[in-house]
């Protein structure tokens, strides 16, 4: 397996709301597919503005923002992406991890047209990428570069020059209706050399002009994005048929390795494969196989959720796994909600985690939030909701539009006590095994709850943002600042630096050293070319954490020394050590890192 995984700072981009570097090529309401009744009156929304407000054209469309979202566009592009690679390295991360950049005319791309162009209004000459595409098939010898295929060449090019990797998003388990086999199939039925790509369930009989009898399955039951159909494969596991496969080797090699000399280093370095549990680890197993013989240095992460993820993740031969299930469903329960007592909490991460293989321990992509949960701010804020233990639960869709429930769900601003959870839930991630992974804007102190308020347009510093006062359901009345918080961005660099400081925090062992319910503190050791000890206080108080940290002679110990405190002064952190016992006492809500000398 490659070294790099194991020292990613990973940085998800969902491309339409990072940055619009170029606003010649943004969407237009034809490619949009905007309702008819508002396509006169429709436009870019502008950036900086308050995300509940909306547009006159929006109001023709629903009584708040929930209800015109979706046709929402603020012209995000590559061109920005490649624009803020220089800010990217400054806070230190090194791996990218692109939502789907693929042509489609929704906003977040998961209903491709295919999978072999970037998306025209993403690149530079949307209007000459559009007619330059006609007539190409499945047949890699058909496709064109477009001036947007060329673009996202060029910012894995930018990317690679300033040591970051950049993976894409793989949905290769359904596409739109506008998908090239997909509307061939529709037209031209079973005489269509697709037909075997999708789940029919009838054909059209042309005997009933009037009448459409063609049917066939949808991603969980939604006709738009027509699932590409499963067949049995080796040892009775499932695959996909030979066409669709062989479109999809196509299109991974063409991504992996697009001069197509054999040398991967001007492609994309790997990928994150949407929805991966409902593709056979047939396929998956096999295409892992052929993105290692493109690049032995590629990495590959399903979104999986669920508990089967370490047995899928081996059977599919896929490098790591987007880790809901052994980071991000622990750390709610027990460091964000806290109704997860202290030592369940512990006990159960540890478990979870040691169902990897410990070389893959190091490489799993350890998350707070993404595009398809709350914004971890949020989450903070609404830290009296129910323990999230489960997938479905954890996403919780039915939380999303506030007023839903007894208690409004909060999309207010966190308090300053409530940033200094998110601060400590940080130092754990940097200090905890596996490869830190952050929610664009997250450093910028972006909130927001789920889809699509976790989607709101990237804060930039040199934009001024309009303050939120809009509150859906219910909600106080309030007045939030949402400009970049300098101080918070800053503190994010500093703690994503202890990992490139201290290598022991990537490649150490771990060892847990004790845990108490009643203060709820806890504390664990990393071991390599040197000693670090990581003790946090998940308590609104001030408590006092005592642990043994003998020599096995019964010599004084060297001291442990606090080199990190997610808040306040390295002083706040007071330590007493003797005869091996080691006495931490810290501030509620706030972590430590210390270093023996």
């Amino acid at each position: 397996a490659a070294d790099w995984p194991k020292h990613a700072i990973w940085y998800q981009i969902f491309p339409e709301r990072f940055r619009n570097g170029d606003p010649k090529n943004d969407p237009t309401a034809e490619y949009s597919k905007v309702p008819d009744k508002v396509k006169e009156n429709w436009a870019i929304m502008p950036w900086t503005k308050e995300w509940y407000a909306m547009e006159e054209w929006e109001k023709a469309l629903g009584p708040d923002a929930y209800a015109s979202s979706g046709h929402r566009r603020y012209g995000g592009d590559f061109q920005g992406i490649i624009d803020k690679l220089d800010y990217l390295k400054e806070l230190g991360i090194n791996a990218l991890y692109l939502n789907p950049v693929f042509e489609s005319s929704s906003l977040h791309k998961y209903d491709s047209r295919n999978f072999h162009h970037a998306d025209p209004h993403f690149g530079p000459d949307p209007a000459g990428d559009k007619t330059m595409t006609a007539g190409e098939t499945a047949d890699p010898a058909t496709w064109k570069w477009t001036a947007a295929d060329k673009l996202l060449v060029e910012l894995i090019k930018q990317a690679h020059l300033r040591g970051i990797r950049v993976i894409l998003d793989g949905v290769f388990n359904h596409c739109s209706t506008d998908f090239f086999a997909f509307a061939d199939l529709r037209e031209k039925q079973e005489k269509s050399e697709y037909k075997d790509w999708f789940d029919v369930k009838k054909f059209d009989d042309p005997a009933t002009p009037d009448k459409n009898e063609f049917d066939y399955a949808g991603w969980w039951g939604v006709k738009s994005m027509p699932e590409f159909t499963d067949i049995p494969g080796e040892n009775g596991r499932k695959t996909l048929p030979p066409g669709v496969r062989n479109y999809l080797f196509a299109v991974t090699k063409r991504w992996m390795d697009p001069n197509g000399d054999g040398d991967p280093s001007d492609g994309i370095d790997g990928w994150r494969l949407d929805v991966a549990n409902e593709v056979g680890t047939g396929f998956w197993a096999d295409w892992n196989d052929f993105v290692k013989k493109i690049n032995p240095a590629a990495y590959t992460t399903p979104e999986i959720w669920v508990e089967s993820a370490p047995d899928f993740v081996k059977e599919g031969k896929f490098d790591g796994v987007m880790n809901y299930y052994s980071f991000s469903m622990p750390v709610k329960g027990g460091l964000i909600d806290g109704t997860l007592p202290i030592r369940e909490f512990v006990q159960m991460i540890e478990d979870r985690r040691k169902r990897f293989p410990p070389e893959q321990q190091a490489v799993l992509q350890n998350l707070f939030d993404s595009h398809d949960t709350a914004r971890m701010a949020t989450m903070i804020v609404n830290r009296d909701r129910p323990y999230y233990s489960s997938a479905d639960s954890f996403s919780y869709d039915a939380d999303v539009h506030a007023g839903s429930h007894d208690r409004p769900y909060l999309v207010r601003k966190p308090t300053d006590a409530e940033r200094g959870l998110q601060r400590m839930l940080v130092l754990f991630q940097m200090t905890y095994p596996g490869a830190p992974y952050l929610y664009y804007g997250v450093e910028a102190g972006m909130w927001g709850a789920d889809d699509p308020d976790d989607r709101q347009p990237m804060v930039w510093p040199d934009l001024h943002f309009e303050a939120q006062k809009i509150s859906p359901g219910g909600q106080p009345e309030r007045n939030d600042d949402l400009n970049f918080d300098a101080s918070l961005h800053d503190y994010y660099r500093d703690a994503i630096g202890l990992r490139k400081k201290y290598p022991t925090l990537t490649d150490g062992t771990m060892q847990l050293i004790g845990v108490d319910n009643k203060s709820r503190m806890f504390g664990f050791a990393r071991s390599g070319t040197e000693t670090l000890v990581a003790v946090f206080n998940r308590s609104e108080t001030v408590q006092t954490f005592r642990f043994n940290f003998g020599t096995t002679d019964g010599s004084a110990p060297n001291p442990l020394v606090p080199v990190f405190v997610s808040q306040g002064k390295l002083s706040d952190a007071v330590v007493k050590q003797g005869s091996g016992i080691v006495e931490i006492t810290l501030p509620g809500w706030t972590g430590v890192l210390l270093h023996l000398d």
